[in-house]
């Protein structure tokens, strides 16, 4: 499988979201990935440029950008927020 469901909080727009993310890209595209798909479910209240990190929500542990989900063990349900 390339996919994982995670569960998404966005504390800019007190959202949590149950979202697919693909395993083989790095973090860094993930998360422009995550900005445009949250900008367009928000109907435009998240802003895409906005500068962001992912963070795991259990450990407050910020994934490096060169890394991927699959290096960094994130797994079907992991909890995560993009900040």
């Amino acid at each position: 499988m390339n996919k994982i469901m995670i569960k998404l909080y966005v504390p800019l727009i007190e959202e949590e979201y149950d979202i697919f993310i693909p395993i083989n890209k790095n973090i860094k595209n993930i998360i422009y990935l995550l900005g445009k798909a949250i900008n367009e479910i928000s109907q435009g209240e998240y802003p895409v440029n906005y500068p962001t990190k992912l963070v795991n929500r259990d450990t407050g542990y910020v994934f490096p950008y060169n890394s991927n989900p699959k290096d960094e063990k994130i797994l079907n349900g992991s909890n995560l927020v993009l900040l």
